[in-house]
C-alpha cells in the first residue's frame, strides 16, 4: 500500500518506520526543513540546546522500533539509565534528590521530610499496580475498536477499577502521604499530560512508574538523538522524505482518502496517515469533511513558557532534571486552567544537558532548558506575560540558588504558546493537546483512525493516546496495528 504521512513528529516517525516494515512504501511531507516537530534541536552561539521534550522514559519503546527492522540499535542510538530521577527545591532551603534506586530514594525523603520511607514505597508500589492494570487497556490499543474490550488484559481492569482512585483527583489521592511536600512532588506529575492534579482523576497516580519504575535515561548527544536515528532507519527502510512541503488538503472521494495536495500537486495515495495536530487536520485539511466538533472544542491541556539560557557559570547543586516549586500549586494550577494567566510565584524546572554531554556548553558553563507552565494561548497579553514571567523566575531562581543568575545569561532565546503554535501546529499552543481534567478525557481523544473516511488515520499527541514521547510512540503502534492492508 502506498502511504503519505503528513509531519515527522515523533509519532509519524515511528509510524513510517512501522508501515515500511510491513511493507508499505511511505512518503514523509514535512512543512518544516527538519525532522521532529518539538523534538528538534538548536544553537544559540557555543550552546546546544534541546528544543522540545527534555525527559526521557521507557525506551524499550525506541528499541521495539530497531528490533522491528531487524536492526541492532546499538549502530543508530545508544543512552544509559540516570541514578538520580530528578532534584526538588523549596523556598525554605529544603531539597531533595530523588534517586532512582527506590530504598535510597525513600531514606531521601525519610531524612529530609521526617516521613516513613515505607510511606514512599508505598506510593510507588501503589502507581506500579495501576499502570500495571490500565496501561494495556487505555495505551496500547485503541479504545475505539470493540474487539479491543474482548480479553482478559481489559476484563482485570474493569474488576479493578473501585481500587483505581478513578472518582478522586491527583490531590485527593496524594494527600494520603500526610506531608505537603511530598503530596506536591507527585502531584506535579499531572504535568506530565498538560494536566491540573486538583482536578485530573486520581488514575493518573500511575504517571510515577513511568519515572521510578522504568527508570529515567539520557540519550548521548541529547533528546535529538531520538529523531536522528529514527529518522536514519526510516530512511534505511526506503521511506521518502519531503522536506519543505506543506500538505494543503487531504484528497477525498467517496469516503476514502485518495491523497493529498501540497501547493497545486496532487498527489495519489492509498491511504494517509496525519501526524498534524487534529484540530489542524480537520481545520486546514479536511475543510469539507464533516468535523468531529465535541471532540475538538474539548479544553485544551496546558503550554510552556521556555528560556533557553546559556549561562556563564556551573551550578553543582543542580542536575539533568530540577523543579523549584512554587509556594502555593494550587494557585498556581488555579491561574493555568481557570484564570488563563501565569501566578507570579510559579514552578520553575531546569534541564541541564550538558550535565551529561559536556559539548552542549563552553568550558565552566551550562544550557539551561527553563521552563514554566502556562496556559494554552487564549489570546493573551503574551509580551506582558512574558515580560513578568521572566522577572519572576529569576528573581526565584537567584533566591533559591543563593546566586544572582542575571548576569550570567549570555544568551537566550524564547519559546511561548504562539511560537509553539506557529513551528509545530499544535493548536493553541498545547503540549498535550486535549486536556486530561475530564475523567473520560481518555475516550475523548479522538481515535487513531477514522470512522468517516476510510484509509484515513492519526498519530501523535494530539490523538489517543495522548502526549509525550511514549504515548505518541504508542500511537504509531496503535495505527499500525489498525491499518487496513
Amino acid at each position: 500500500m502506498n502511504t503519505a504521512i503528513i509531519g515527522s513528529g515523533i509519532g509519524g516517525l515511528a509510524t513510517a518506520i512501522r508501515l515500511a516494515v510491513k511493507g508499505h512504501s511511505v512518503e514523509v511531507f514535512e512543512a518544516n526543513s527538519y525532522p521532529g516537530g518539538k523534538l528538534s534541536s538548536f544553537d544559540l552561539g557555543e550552546y546546544r540546546f534541546d528544543a522540545g521534550p527534555s525527559l526521557f522514559t521507557m525506551p524499550h519503546f525506541i528499541e521495539d522500533l530497531f528490533e522491528l527492522a531487524g536492526k541492532d540499535i546499538k549502530n543508530y542510538f545508544d543512552y544509559f539509565k540516570t541514578d538520580k530521577v530528578c532534584h526538588y527545591f523549596w523556598e525554605d532551603g529544603t531539597n531533595i534528590t530523588a534517586f532512582a534506586a527506590p530504598k535510597k530514594f525513600a531514606e531521601e525523603v525519610e531524612n529530609k521530610l521526617n516521613v516513613k520511607g515505607t510511606t514512599l514505597l508505598k506510593a510507588l508500589k501503589d502507581a506500579k499496580r495501576k499502570y500495571d492494570l490500565t496501561a494495556e487497556v487505555f495505551l496500547h490499543r485503541s479504545l475505539h475498536k470493540p474487539l479491543n474490550y474482548l480479553n482478559k488484559e481489559t476484563l482485570k481492569g474493569v474488576l479493578a477499577m473501585p481500587t483505581l482512585d478513578m472518582m478522586s483527583s491527583i490531590n485527593q489521592v496524594n494527600k494520603r502521604l500526610n506531608n505537603d511536600k511530598l503530596t506536591q512532588l507527585f502531584n506535579r506529575f499531572a504535568t506530565y499530560n498538560g494536566s491540573n492534579p486538583y482536578k485530573a482523576s486520581g488514575i493518573m497516580t500511575s504517571i510515577p512508574h513511568l519515572e521510578h519504575g522504568f527508570g529515567t535515561f539520557f540519550p548521548k548527544g541529547g533528546m535529538n538523538a531520538i529523531t536522528k536515528s529514527l529518522f536514519k532507519l526510516a530512511k534505511e527502510l526506503g521511506v521518502q522524505f519531503h522536506f519543505n512541503q506543506k500538505v494543503e488538503e487531504i484528497l477525498i472521494e467517496n469516503k476514502q482518502a485518495k491523497g493529498i495536495r501540497v501547493g497545486s500537486e496532487k498527489y495519489n495515495f492509498d491511504a494517509v496517515v496525519s501526524n498534524m495536530d487534529v484540530f489542524f487536520t480537520y481545520e486546514k485539511l479536511l475543510p469539507t469533511a464533516k468535523h468531529p466538533t465535541k471532540i475538538l472544542k474539548q479544553p485544551k491541556s496546558s503550554s510552556a513558557l521556555i528560556f533557553y539560557w546559556g549561562m556563564e557559570k556551573k551550578f553543582p547543586q543542580l542536575g539533568l532534571h530540577n523543579i523549584l516549586f512554587s509556594e502555593n500549586y494550587k494557585a498556581e494550577f488555579d491561574h493555568i486552567f481557570n484564570k488563563k494567566t501565569v501566578y507570579d510565584d510559579p514552578t520553575v524546572y531546569i534541564n541541564i544537558s550538558s550535565k551529561y554531554e559536556s559539548s552542549d556548553a563552553p568550558d565552566g558553563c551550562e544550557n539551561w532548558f527553563t521552563m514554566i507552565n502556562v496556559p494554552a494561548n487564549e489570546g493573551q497579553d503574551w509580551d506582558k506575560i512574558i515580560e513578568t514571567v521572566r522577572e519572576n523566575t529569576i528573581q526565584k531562581v537567584s533566591r533559591m540558588l543563593k546566586t544572582d543568575i542575571r548576569p550570567l545569561i549570555k544568551v537566550e532565546e524564547i519559546l511561548e504558546p504562539r511560537t509553539i503554535e506557529s513551528k509545530t501546529w499544535s493548536h493553541k499552543g498545547a503540549l498535550y493537546g486535549t486536556s486530561s481534567n475530564n475523567l473520560m478525557s481518555a475516550f475523548l481523544r479522538h481515535p487513531n483512525f477514522s470512522r468517516k473516511i476510510k484509509n484515513l488515520y492519526f498519530c501523535g499527541g494530539s490523538v489517543h493516546p495522548g502526549g509525550g514521547i511514549p504515548l505518541c510512540l504508542l500511537s504509531a503502534k496503535i495505527v499500525s496495528d489498525v491499518f487496513e492492508d
